[in-house]
């Protein structure tokens, strides 16, 4: 069973990630993490990928998808796989879906997960972390998870904030991408959804953001 996973900053999209790697035993594969382990081995291709980030662009899709389908040929991955974190634009999509029709590597299932902009980024500004214990989800925003006044709703302790989940300039920078209908991330998940009307054997699920984590699993477990 090999995964495409979309969802903006906020959705829950890694906590759905993992509840799906643990349950059918695939490997959660997360594009930075493989940018980190090819420049980190010192690979060909980490090489290439290391003299544009350290001038501060882009690396091109050219270097970046052979990573990825590196990573994707890999022995854990020979019973299916999830992709977490690309494509990020329709262009992506496209070149994704030639490599891996080219690799004989077949996407069976693209999982989007539906949340509005305003939700989302409320979602990440009212995160709290204990002190104690990170793992304690604790959010203001969220009915089922808020912390107790100003202490952990798990064990008492204190809380405190991310600045980035405060950066509500560097979160609109990062919706903007992902919501982009026309060449963003949406876009790229509209692309694959396209096929997936057109008849392939892609199989496309939307599920809805907004209800918890337990109740979003469920539905995602229902419907792979």
């Amino acid at each position: 069973m090999n995964i495409l996973f979309f969802g903006p900053n906020g959705s829950g999209k890694g906590t759905q990630g993992a509840i799906v790697k643990d349950k059918y035993n695939l490997p959660h594969v997360e594009s930075g993490a493989i940018f980190r382990e090819n420049i980190s081995k010192g690979t060909e291709l980490g090489a290439k990928a290391k003299a544009y980030i350290d001038k501060g662009d882009l690396v091109p899709d050219e270097i970046t998808i052979p990573m990825i389908l590196d990573r994707l040929k890999q022995a854990d991955c020979k019973k299916g796989w999830l992709l977490d974190g690309f494509p990020r634009n329709k262009n992506q999509a496209i070149k994704l879906d030639e490599a891996l029709k080219a690799a004989n590597m077949g996407l069976d299932i693209v999982v989007e997960i539906i949340l509005d902009r305003e939700t989302a980024k409320n979602r990440i500004m009212g995160r709290r972390l204990c002190v104690k214990d990170n793992n304690h989800p604790n959010n203001i925003y969220i009915d089922a998870i808020k912390p107790k006044g100003d202490k952990c709703r798990v064990c008492g302790s204190e809380l405190k904030t991310r600045s980035d989940d405060q950066d509500e300039d560097a979160i609109n920078k990062r919706h903007n991408i992902y919501y982009d209908t026309k060449t963003g991330t949406l876009a790229s998940a509209y692309y694959f959804k396209e096929l997936a009307k057109k008849g392939s054997k892609i199989k496309y699920i939307e599920l809805n953001g907004k209800p918890g984590v337990k109740e979003v699993a469920a539905e995602l477990v229902s419907k792979l």
